[in-house]
């Protein structure tokens, strides 16, 4: 299994958010060194459409055989289609034979190589269509409210408006947390979802979930880094 990293320079949220330095270390160094000691990948590919990143991967013993063009590294870009631009090129320029891939956001700087072993391992073990890691919502669905035209506070349309009292008499629900992926790469190709009949979840505990988006996220993960530094080094 292959685990492909993706990684453009540009970042609203966090200027140069992927190479910005984490207790000691890029951002994007973590995802790489836990994909590098994980059993069952063999390879770790960046995808990036910068130099600098591309150097700064390959510093951390990550491939970057091509920079994404800049078609693909737009904010209206989909991931998906920046995937399957790196499976191409592997498939033909390098002659793999690739048909199912992970993917692991360099954002979510807390998973383990016992994390993606563990999410492989349902992979193979259900046969499955894809493979998501989720976390745990902490609230239930029916606190979600949205605001209509006026101002207003409203339920979704796609949610019942149930009534409860507590957190701990709702259902259990899931969120993605961004950290892994894994897909089979003809489903993929053919449906513009990650979700498929043979889906099947990967759950997180939720000091491992962090997605970092915002400058308000990258403290908190410093915060954390440093405060179990130890644990991280």
């Amino acid at each position: 299994m292959i685990a492909i990293i993706p990684a453009r320079i540009g970042s609203k949220g966090v200027i140069k958010k992927n190479i910005k330095m984490l207790n000691g270390k890029p951002l994007i160094a973590y995802s790489i060194e836990a994909a590098l000691n994980s059993k069952g990948i063999s390879r770790v590919i960046v995808t990036t459409d910068s130099e600098e990143i591309a150097s700064i991967a390959r510093e951390y013993n990550a491939e970057v055989p091509i920079l994404r063009p800049p078609e693909l590294s737009s904010d209206s870009s989909k991931a998906r289609d920046v995937y399957l631009h790196m499976i191409d090129f592997l498939n033909g320029e390098q002659q793999s034979k690739i048909t199912s891939f992970m993917v692991l956001l360099p954002t979510c700087p807390f998973t383990k190589n016992k994390d993606i072993e563990s999410a492989l391992d349902i992979f193979i073990k259900e046969n499955a269509d894809s493979v998501i890691s989720m976390k745990k919502s902490e609230h239930p669905i029916s606190w979600y409210k949205e605001l209509d035209r006026n101002g207003r506070i409203r339920a979704p349309d796609n949610t019942k408006e149930i009534f409860i009292s507590n957190r701990q008499e709702g259902k259990g629900y899931y969120l993605p947390n961004g950290a892994i992926f894994i897909f089979t790469a003809e489903l993929l190709r053919a449906n513009a979802t990650y979700y498929y009949e043979n889906s099947y979840p990967y759950i997180m505990p939720a000091n491992r979930s962090i997605d970092i988006d915002t400058p308000l996220d990258f403290e908190f993960a410093d915060f954390l880094m440093k405060k179990n530094a130890l644990e991280f080094q």
